[in-house]
């Protein structure tokens, strides 16, 4: 039940990058530093040279989770027969769990995707949350119909994930954390898929523990935003899932790919785009480094891009990189 208390807890919040993602980061701290009061964002370490950047820009309300500082041997050999992204789904799980090991006395953690942008307050969420009475919460992909994936991505996104620091809460992490040592790759097979698919059944398995977030516009991606703009009484969103936006080159940012957006969508891509590049201007400041990711260069991905744009599902924008 909610609590009494007027006078709300610090809210934790974890997520995990590295150096390649640093300006979606910053945007993702910013956007929260915007809207949640009080906050804790956590920052698992991908990387080295991210955990030096982020050393050094020392922003407040951030701690730092180097990563050499929580990986066991069951998690380093884990790592050998993965890809970088199949071993930060890996990592995923046990984020919650690095935090609560360091705060024994907080009340619960949020995991949140690097390239998510908070348009208000997610206070409306953890509200419905609390009155669950349940240990995690997790959020459906909510995908338009036309988009839905859900056989092959899984009906639920680990995008923002609450779980409670109660005997329920991690034993749903627990469970998650030993499926995902066991297998978690960037394939279908068997009914799974990296870290996600893991979550179909969890409002079976894990009967009034987990709690499936009901306000399904406040949380939105590519995926689901123009369907959405179209159904009566929806509302903004909470955050955005910016899925597969990329600085690609020295003059162009690729907004998104294979999904027909919306107007209103559209709006969000612009903050998001203006934040990113006050990102990667701060990167460049600092740094005189651009954290760019280009697209791979294979004939179906030049087919693919072809198809999306003859479509109006892909979305380049023009983008000169600051100066250092």
């Amino acid at each position: 039940m909610p609590s009494a208390n007027p006078a709300r807890a610090t809210e934790h919040f974890v997520t995990l990058f590295d150096s390649n993602f640093l300006p979606a980061g910053l945007c993702l701290y910013r956007s929260l530093a915007q809207h949640v009061s009080p906050f804790c964002l956590w920052i698992l370490c991908a990387d080295r040279d991210v955990e030096k950047k982020l050393i050094h820009l020392d922003f407040e309300n951030v701690r730092l989770i180097p990563l050499r500082d929580v990986e066991n041997e069951r998690l380093r050999g884990a790592k050998r027969n993965r890809s970088a992204i199949e071993y930060y789904w890996t990592l995923t799980p046990f984020t919650p769990q690095f935090v609560m090991a360091r705060e024994p006395g907080i009340e619960r953690v949020t995991y949140i995707d690097a390239d998510l942008f908070f348009f208000d307050n997610p206070l409306s969420l953890f509200e419905e949350f609390e009155q669950s009475g349940a240990d995690v919460l997790i959020t459906e992909h909510a995908y338009a119909p036309e988009y839905d994936q859900t056989a092959t991505s899984g009906k639920y996104c680990v995008q923002f994930m609450t779980f409670r620091n109660t005997p329920g809460g991690r034993s749903v992490m627990h469970w998650w954390q030993e499926r995902c040592i066991e297998w978690c790759y960037a394939r279908l097979e068997g009914g799974k898929f990296g870290d996600q698919k893991y979550l179909d059944d969890w409002p079976e398995r894990f009967a009034g523990k987990v709690h499936v977030l009901s306000q399904k516009d406040r949380a939105l991606g590519p995926w689901n935003s123009a369907w959405f703009q179209t159904q009566p009484g929806s509302r903004d969103p909470v955050f955005f899932h910016f899925h597969g936006f990329r600085i690609i080159s020295q003059n162009k940012m690729l907004w998104y790919r294979g999904y027909e957006v919306g107007a209103r969508a559209h709006r969000y891509y612009g903050q998001y785009a203006d934040a990113m590049r006050s990102a990667m201007s701060e990167i460049a400041r600092r740094w005189g480094e651009y954290p760019i990711l280009p697209e791979p260069r294979t004939l179906k991905r030049w087919i693919a891009r072809l198809w999306y744009g003859i479509r109006g599902r892909l979305h380049y924008e023009p983008y000169r990189l600051p100066e250092s």
